[in-house]
């Protein structure tokens, strides 16, 4: 659409909202700004909006009238009864992503999944980066999509981490190659229910074009059929099946398109899923041209992405890990299968409507005890009663405490909560940074 003078309301002022304002404002439109906050309570908002002149109110039903057009951010429902009316008025409401797409130069790659987006995404650019190819990275992490689009130019990657919350509204927006990693029961309390959820990840291969590359975890039953869902030539990875193009393995050798690229035991981030994230990390890459002795040098260089199975520190035998982001029950079951056993594992937050059950063996096998916080604990104890020994912490800090009083050497104490943070921290980062300092503070006597 033609953003010159366009009336365009933008709903949520985070960082995604934001940038949609600076985009939107350098496009010409005529912007207004709203929130479910305060203004006073979103000071870099309220800094920004003043600077440019953007009239802001606070969210109501009458502020969604008026409007050519309304961007959302991601963490903004599009179900919202007022943006169902304004679509029958023929009001015109995308995301970020999709007011981005048409300005972002150069070509893109998208990652989606249910979990691994972060990692995967990193490692691309990375790898990018050390073969010398022009390449940024953003969407979902760091630099929002819109902020992106001043630094695009002409013959450069765009390497996207792409939520479902980003992908539900995309009509026109073109991934040149797609990945899907995985997808498992998240965010239902968004999506309501795991179909919906799935067709949202689903949406990056349906506005491919023809001559674009779909990058899917044969594995996953719902990632394979978006092999159907879009016109993209499909290139498979798998840990179970050989693929030749794709990515594979014979024994602890990685094939890409058939020839060894490198050993999975000299990949430098923990986990079975990691070395798929590889995979499709490295049939990416090659796709945006780089050799394969590139790829191989990048992920041998490329170091755990914070909050992701990240490791702290080791006290008296003892290690700490901080996944944060494991907000989901099939993340902390990633994180659970890392590790051989001797676990302390700190579980809760806020529950997105998800099942516990799921963790009852592994950590019946592996867990020495699970500390409950947060919002979710009881739930948590009433799914995984009699699996594991349970202890109701409340508090990071408490679990942090009696974990470590117990811990002898060998043992890990892993947070891996499973939930999101909002309960008690304002981010899965900030709860993350937290549980570092505290483990930080522990002295070794």
């Amino acid at each position: 659409m033609d953003l010159q003078g366009a009336k365009v309301l933008v709903v949520g002022m985070k960082r995604s909202g934001m940038a949609a304002i600076s985009l939107l404002a350098s496009q010409g439109a005529v912007l207004r700004a709203t929130d479910l906050q305060t203004l006073s309570a979103l000071p870099e908002a309220r800094e920004l909006l003043e600077r440019l002149g953007v009239p802001f109110e606070r969210q109501s039903p009458a502020v969604f009238e008026g409007c050519d057009a309304i961007v959302l951010s991601p963490d903004v429902p599009a179900d919202l009864p007022p943006l169902v009316a304004a679509r029958e008025r023929g009001v015109a409401v995308l995301g970020d992503l999709e007011l981005a797409a048409p300005l972002l130069l150069g070509k893109t790659i998208g990652v989606t999944g249910s979990n691994g987006k972060t990692t995967t995404t990193s490692l691309i650019g990375h790898i990018l980066s050390t073969a010398k190819v022009p390449v940024q990275v953003g969407g979902n992490i760091g630099t929002p999509v819109s902020a992106m689009v001043e630094n695009s130019r002409r013959g450069q990657w765009n390497v996207l981490e792409l939520s479902s919350f980003q992908l539900e509204t995309i009509q026109t927006f073109r991934a040149h190659v797609g990945v899907a990693l995985n997808v498992t029961q998240n965010h239902l309390d968004r999506h309501h229910t795991f179909e919906q959820y799935a067709a949202a990840k689903g949406r990056l291969f349906e506005t491919q074009r023809a001559g674009d590359m779909a990058v899917l975890n044969h594995d996953d039953p719902t990632c394979a059929s978006y092999a159907a869902r879009g016109p993209g030539t499909v290139r498979w990875f798998s840990l179970l099946r050989r693929f030749s193009p794709g990515a594979s393995l014979a024994g602890d050798e990685m094939l890409l398109d058939g020839r060894p690229l490198l050993n999975i035991k000299d990949i430098p981030i923990r986990g079975r899923h990691n070395v798929q994230n590889v995979m499709a990390a490295a049939i990416a890459s090659a796709r945006a041209g780089v050799s394969r002795e590139s790829i191989a040098s990048g992920v041998l260089t490329f170091r755990a992405v914070e909050h992701r199975l990240e490791f702290v520190r080791n006290i008296r035998g003892v290690d700490f890990y901080n996944d944060s982001k494991a907000t989901s029950v099939d993340a902390t079951l990633k994180a659970l299968d890392a590790f051989p056993g001797g676990l302390w594992v700190i579980l809760g937050g806020k529950d997105k409507g998800l099942d516990f059950e799921p963790l009852r063996a592994p950590l019946a096998q592996k867990a020495r005890g699970a500390m409950l916080i947060g919002a979710a604990a009881q739930k948590i104890a009433s799914q995984l009663e009699d699996a594991v020994p349970l202890v109701h912490s409340g508090t990071l800090d408490a679990a942090v405490e009696y974990a470590w009083g117990r811990a002898i050497s060998g043992d890990t104490i892993l947070l891996a909560p499973a939930c999101a943070s909002f309960d008690q921290f304002k981010s899965f980062e900030h709860r993350g940074e937290v549980f570092k300092e505290l483990v930080n503070a522990l002295k070794e006597e």
